[in-house]
């Protein structure tokens, strides 16, 4: 029988692939609102990070969710996303 393929992401935090299960998938959606999508079915432009906060951080402080979603992120939005992967744990 065939083996079933394994989506694989890349962490925009640290640049590693893992599989598409073990990642958060934070979305702009088609309103500029940016969030963290838990069901990973929310329409809009997705970027993936892992499951912990010093990812997240680094992906904020070195702007690759700015790069991915093509925009600022402001300090509430930054505010926004960190409370919601605390809110995940």
């Amino acid at each position: 029988m065939k083996e079933k393929k394994i989506p694989m992401r890349m962490c925009v935090g640290c640049r590693e692939m893992k599989p598409k299960k073990e990642l958060l998938r934070v979305v702009k959606n088609p309103e500029g609102e940016v969030s963290i999508d838990v069901t990973g079915r929310k329409p809009g432009r997705g970027a993936y990070v892992c499951k912990s906060a010093q990812c997240l951080e680094k992906a904020i402080r070195q702007r690759q969710l700015e790069r991915a979603f093509e925009c600022a992120l402001s300090e509430e939005t930054k505010e926004s996303l960190n409370r919601e992967l605390e809110a995940l744990k």
